[in-house]
């Protein structure tokens, strides 16, 4: 019989301790220390506290616990050595049905591996949704972190040992994440949809209005319709929306969502994890036959990335009024208009209909939004959700430094009025100023040297300023000190600077009472709180122009890793990213709203 919370919160040490073998390999200290700790509020409570101990435990046990695991595919499987746990799960990935090219690459990279780190692989072979990896990807992982810093790898080989424990746990508890696993599903089957030339390659990328966008559209509407929403439709211009009717006519609305479309290469959850986790709670509402004392509009919004067109935040900002006429004449790499790309996508392509969508913030409670977290934080602190306090404000510039081009050998430095020079000590200036705030963050995304030569001293280079911080005041003294800085170089140096604004964002805090809804939905679960920035942008700031709201992160995989195909989460985390937006909805009836 599986065991519950209840007996492990009862049961005397030794008989718990036994209970528990297994979870981690050869180390039974790692239960033992955490049932000195007991109750324990929910498995998820357990988890973390374990993974507490470990990390208290300093550097050598950390190594001892990482070098009682086996290799995979290694000694232990083939001399049949293998703890029940580890043959299960080395099974399950079908790394006892290698060929022999895959055995021997994988010896190889054992090898390798030990040879640089100093301690066998350890990779979570079952998977975030807990069914197994391929051979093929295990193999992939294998090689990807052998590239990896030794400090960054060995938080890598715990984080995927707290893995293993928890799908061990799962199996001693006869628990399974089945909103988790059901989301991760739909994540997996909306990924199927890709742009050409991508597609072929094996990478995601879908741009507004192309085929595969409106494809992951109506793969959404069918989701929404098949987990019972009362009405579900495409609106002018591609959101899809879902609506789910409160239990009284005429109540105000609740609003969440997030975006379909993707960066180019990029990852399934960015945006698409805050579409199906209320996809989930509506499913789950609808089988109860309950109704919220509000209406509950879920919206898949159409475009947030300006991958097709230069015309980001599309999907909410058309919510709040903010559609700019003159996208409909922008052009996309092919030469296709927006206005042509709506038509053949069937939407009216007007900009009356697309007027038509703007909502009144006076009917509405607020907007709420899931997004898996796109940072490494929460990974690197053990910590499933996070508590989002305020989304960065930020400004982006294009910037060019003129010099003088000259010859490399004949230019002696004194002489010199290279502006590649100067935009690498601003590039430092950048890093040492967002630095000071400890949250203020500051990026050179591009930086090009027009026309250079190896043998020719830069007279020219552009680059870019991205700035975010915390609070608009906060980003704007720093934006002060970098431009201030950038000129103080240029007159140094000797050579010329322009700016250009290209955006500017505000910041975006959090409603008090919104947090406030979210932080007892996660205090609900036994995981710990914890609160962050967000340095990312949202479909939030767009809705916090005209309504309260507020964000959840939900833990990534691979160092958290975002908008690359390594962006990751396991059923797990998103399973108690359903349960949290439960528990907010059953906070939110008759409550007011400032």
């Amino acid at each position: 019989m599986p065991l519950t919370l209840e007996q492990l919160n009862a049961a005397p040490a030794t008989e718990a301790v036994a209970w528990l073998a297994g979870l981690y390999e050869h180390s039974p200290w790692i239960a033992e220390g955490a049932l000195a700790l007991r109750p324990f509020r929910s498995l998820a409570h357990f988890k973390h506290l374990m993974a507490g101990i470990v990390r208290k435990a300093g550097r050598e046990a950390q190594l001892t616990l990482i070098r009682a695991h086996p290799e995979l595919a290694g000694k232990a499987m083939v001399s049949n050595t293998l703890t029940a746990e580890s043959t299960n799960e080395q099974n399950k990935a079908g790394l006892t049905h290698c060929t022999p090219e895959e055995f021997a690459r994988i010896q190889a990279l054992n090898s390798a591996y030990n040879t640089r780190f100093g301690f066998p692989f350890i990779l979570a072979v079952r998977g975030p949704r807990g069914t197994g990896l391929s051979r093929q990807e295990i193999i992939a992982t294998f090689e990807q972190r052998l590239a990896n810093h030794p400090d960054f790898e060995l938080g890598e080989a715990l984080r995927n040992i707290h893995r293993i424990a928890e799908l061990r746990l799962q199996d001693k508890f006869g628990a399974e994440p089945r909103l988790g696993n059901q989301v991760w599903d739909w994540q997996e089957s909306l990924s199927a949809f890709s742009d050409p030339g991508y597609l072929e390659k094996g990478q995601l990328t879908v741009t507004y209005l192309t085929d595969a966008h409106r494809a992951a559209a109506r793969l959404i509407e069918q989701t929404m319709r098949d987990s019972g929403f009362d009405e579900v439709s495409v609106d002018a211009v591609g959101n899809v929306v879902g609506r789910y009717k409160a239990a009284v006519t005429g109540a105000k609305t609740l609003m969440t969502g997030s975006h379909y479309d993707t960066v180019r290469n990029g990852g399934k959850y960015d945006g698409r994890l805050g579409i199906f986790v209320p996809v989930a709670c509506v499913g789950e509402l609808s089988r109860a036959g309950k109704r919220l004392p509000f209406d509950f509009e879920v919206i898949a919004f159409a475009e947030e990335e300006g991958q097709r067109y230069k015309a980001t935040f599309l999907g909410s900002g058309a919510l709040i009024g903010q559609f700019n006429p003159a996208w409909l004449g922008q052009t996309d790499a092919d030469g296709i208009s927006m206005r042509e790309a709506m038509q053949h996508a069937g939407l009216p392509a007007t900009l009356e209909a697309i007027a038509a969508l703007q909502r009144k913030p006076a009917d509405y409670l607020g907007f709420v939004e899931v997004h898996i977290e796109q940072g490494p934080v929460l990974n690197e602190l053990d910590i499933p959700l996070g508590i989002v306090t305020s989304i960065n404000g930020g400004v982006r510039y294009t910037c060019e430094v003129t010099g003088m081009a000259s010859h490399a050998g004949t230019t002696p430095m004194n002489r010199r009025r290279d502006a590649a020079l100067a935009v690498a000590e601003i590039a430092l200036y950048v890093e040492q100023r967002a630095a000071r705030d400890g949250d203020s963050v500051g990026t050179i995304g591009i930086w090009t040297v027009p026309g250079g030569s190896t043998n020719v001293v830069p007279g020219r280079c552009q680059f870019t300023l991205d700035l975010r911080a915390p609070n608009d005041a906060q980003r704007d003294a720093m934006v002060a000190d970098v431009l201030a800085e950038l000129k103080t170089i240029c007159e140094r140096r000797g050579v010329h600077h322009t700016t250009e604004e290209t955006m500017r964002a505000a910041a975006a805090p959090s409603a008090r009472a919104w947090q406030q809804h979210w932080e007892r939905a996660v205090d609900s679960l036994g995981v710990p709180l914890y609160r962050m920035p967000s340095g990312a942008g949202h479909d939030a700031m767009k809705l916090h122009e005209v309504m309260p709201q507020a964000m959840l992160f939900v833990r990534g995989q691979n160092s958290g890793i975002s908008h690359n195909p390594l962006e990751s989460t396991t059923s797990d985390d998103i399973d108690l990213a359903v349960q949290a937006f439960q528990h907010l909805l059953d906070q939110v009836g008759g409550t007011k709203h400032d």
